[in-house]
């Protein structure tokens, strides 16, 4: 099949993000720094270029600033090319009066913008999954079938089924019946025999449920008609997916490699202390399809008597007698003589101290920027530009599951530092 020379992407920002909070006190989910030195949103983005769809909007409304940034020096097209990578936040209008309600009315206010490019297929992603996927082949199923609407779909366990939209389809792969996080008896009735999508029949008993990914391809004609039905559908998986079932060409396209919801703090969390393992479930080591993300142009990383092992360390950063395990090192990271980190994200910062700054702090007795000497950091997350002392215990010695105080946060079991905190000499959390 041809490329389709008419296909729009249009990647979700996101609400406020609570759930992954305090990581978006200060920054949109799509913002949020994965994996040392990406951004949530270099995922779908460099899924679209990879396959050749160049014409991206991001919707966005909360905290859109350092998301705008990070986009607008990353993602400039040749002035010979029809591509951008362009941030659309919520804006008030005559007609439009009011923020982005939910997914579907944040596409419906921006109709206006993408009707300007004469696009035919819109591709619908979030802003906040990790996998890696070409859209090529998704998009060629939606115009072989002739489908108003293709649902992206992966096969699920019964413990996962109760969070997702799933879905049912006849022998063809038209969806027939969609509900929304159902449980009980109306998730028992969404079984279905996933061995017709492929599946072996053991790793089929193991996921026998067809969950929604919440990535879309609409025929652009068909996604303004929906929208216009009714001003009341401001979601698509509650609203807008099941009214098009109804009556239009709904199909489903399976993706079986590795997809994850990156919602929660322990799901970001989990995704990214699994980059660290020898086989990762996600592998940014992929020549073929790169994860692309801002050129900063930093030195390499300096390692002095250090015990390294199982872990990720980014550009620029100064690491000097430390003993890390199953960790990832985000850029200018400095960590200092006698520091043990283990199981733990540190982001790193987003600058250098100069030799004059340091000397300030030592007048001040303020930390400098990155982790202290012989402090210990277990099981935690460590924003950037956090000042972190010497000889401090981030362990949560307690097992405690939820708690918070001055400077730190504790969900999950799991330490967090919020981005710009001070952490004094000899504290213990």
């Amino acid at each position: 099949m041809e490329q389709n020379p008419k296909v729009m992407a249009i990647i979700l920002g996101g609400g406020a993000g609570t759930r992954l909070f305090p990581l978006t006190m200060e920054r949109a989910k799509p913002a949020v720094p994965l994996g040392g030195k990406y951004r949530l949103v270099d995922v779908p983005i460099s899924n679209c270029i990879n396959s050749d769809v160049m014409q991206i909007f991001v919707l966005t409304q909360f905290n859109s600033a350092s998301l705008n940034r990070h986009i607008s020096r990353t993602y400039r097209f040749s002035s010979f090319s029809s591509g951008f990578v362009e941030i659309i936040a919520a804006e008030q209008r005559r007609d439009s009066p009011q923020w982005f309600q939910g997914t579907a009315d944040a596409v419906r206010q921006v109709i206006p913008h993408i009707r300007d490019w004469g696009v035919d297929t819109i591709l619908i992603l979030s802003g906040d999954h990790l996998y890696r996927m070409d859209y090529r082949p998704f998009l060629k199923r939606h115009f072989e079938t002739n489908a108003d609407v293709t649902i992206s779909v992966i096969p699920c366990t019964p413990s996962e089924a109760e969070g997702f939209g799933l879905l049912k389809t006849d022998g063809e792969g038209k969806i027939e019946e969609f509900r929304e996080k159902p449980s009980g008896e109306e998730l028992e009735a969404m079984r279905v025999d996933t061995t017709r999508f492929g599946l072996a029949e053991e790793e089929a008993s193991k996921r026998p449920f067809l969950a929604s990914m919440g990535i879309y391809v609409f025929k652009y004609e068909s996604l303004v008609g929906l929208l216009n039905r009714d001003d009341e559908w401001v979601d698509f998986g509650r609203e807008v997916i099941p009214a098009s079932i109804e009556n239009l060409n709904v199909q489903a396209f399976l993706f079986s490699d590795y997809w994850e919801d990156i919602g929660t703090i322990r799901a970001f969390y989990d995704a990214n202390l699994d980059l660290v393992r020898p086989l990762p479930k996600f592998n940014f080591f992929n020549a073929a399809a790169p994860i692309y993300t801002r050129s900063r142009y930093l030195p390499p990383s300096k390692i002095q008597d250090s015990d390294i092992g199982f872990s990720m360390i980014s550009e620029g950063c100064i690491l000097n007698g430390v003993y890390a395990r199953n960790s990832i090192f985000g850029l200018r990271s400095r960590i200092d003589t006698g520091v043990r980190v283990e199981d733990s994200i540190i982001m790193g910062a987003d600058y250098y101290e100069s030799v004059a700054d340091m000397q300030k702090n030592l007048e001040t007795g303020r930390p400098h920027m990155g982790i202290g000497a012989n402090t210990v950091v277990r099981k935690a997350i460590i924003d950037k530009n956090v000042r972190i002392g010497q000889n401090v215990k981030l362990v949560n010695e307690r097992g405690i599951e939820e708690d918070e105080g001055e400077n730190y946060y504790i969900r999950d079991g799991i330490i967090l530092i919020p981005k710009n905190s001070v952490i004094k000499d000899g504290t213990v959390i």
